[in-house]
């Protein structure tokens, strides 16, 4: 953490602002596993720190997201009964 250099290692802001320069200078590979993964949990840590009506769009968004996965399982598993057992 060069980007220390000067300022309070143990001031919380720092620390935050040191770690978003590490987020800019590496960014992430965009279209592998491990790029999605990490802008998952940029997402996931950027709502929990967000408040009011931006808090609320992104429950909103985390939930669309999980129904269409529950759609989604529910049609697979309907095909394989239907399929196997119908």
């Amino acid at each position: 953490m060069d980007d220390l250099i000067g300022l309070d290692p143990q001031d919380p802001e720092v620390k935050a602002f040191a770690q978003h320069l590490d987020r800019i200078e590496k960014p992430p590979p965009p279209n592998t596993v491990e790029g999605y993964i990490d802008s998952t949990a940029d997402f996931a840590s950027g709502i929990r720190r967000a408040r009011g009506l931006l808090k609320l769009a992104g429950v909103v968004v985390v939930l669309l997201i999980l129904l269409g996965v529950l759609q989604g399982v529910t049609g697979v598993v309907s095909y394989v009964f239907e399929t196997f057992f119908g």
